[in-house]
């Protein structure tokens, strides 16, 4: 797995295999970060990585200069590992906090331009996700939420629905504050 644009570009990660991940594809990746490229200014951008797994989505915004980037993953290998591999990169604006994300959204007070969530494809709450964004109100007025999620899954009629793009098996559903 690697960074593929930014400060960052090129670099490796290599994740212990004993980690329950299932990290998006480098193809996808750059798929959603060609769509982003039009809408977001990173440097102005505050980004909240939900499921965060290895944390390549993570310093992939670090690396295209994201202001802040906050990291969320409950499982302590993944936050370990997350924050071993900021350090390598001698990266200082990611912030990393193990906690579950549900209950994490249902107290947040923070806003944020960007909010990625990747969950497990099996979760059964996977389609509570962007209710809870909308209705905690976690983003900031032109903020992007971005939903990885398995091929059955329809956000079509969401009230906040944007845009629905996918590669290979992996799909990305946009969703808005203000459309």
């Amino acid at each position: 797995m690697r960074i593929i644009a930014g400060s960052l570009k090129g670099r490796r990660l290599n994740p212990p295999t004993s980690l329950p991940v299932r990290p998006t594809t480098d193809m996808a990746r750059e798929g959603l970060f060609n769509i982003l490229n039009n809408y977001v200014d990173y440097e102005e951008c505050t980004v909240m990585d939900l499921f965060a797994g290895t944390g390549a989505m993570s310093l992939e915004f670090v690396s295209r200069g994201a202001k802040e980037v906050t990291a969320i993953e409950i499982n302590n290998q993944c936050t370990d590992f997350i924050k071993s591999a900021a350090q390598q990169f001698g990266v200082q604006n990611l912030h990393v906090v193990r906690t579950d994300v549900f209950d994490l959204l249902k107290r947040a007070y923070k806003k944020f331009d960007i909010i990625f969530a990747d969950p497990p494809y099996a979760l059964e709450t996977l389609p509570q996700l962007p209710d809870l964004v909308f209705t905690h109100d976690l983003l900031t007025d032109d903020g992007i939420f971005i939903l990885e999620h398995p091929e059955e899954f329809q956000f079509e009629d969401h009230p906040h629905f944007w845009q629905h793009r996918h590669y290979g098996r992996v799909n990305f559903t946009f969703f808005a504050k203000t459309l």
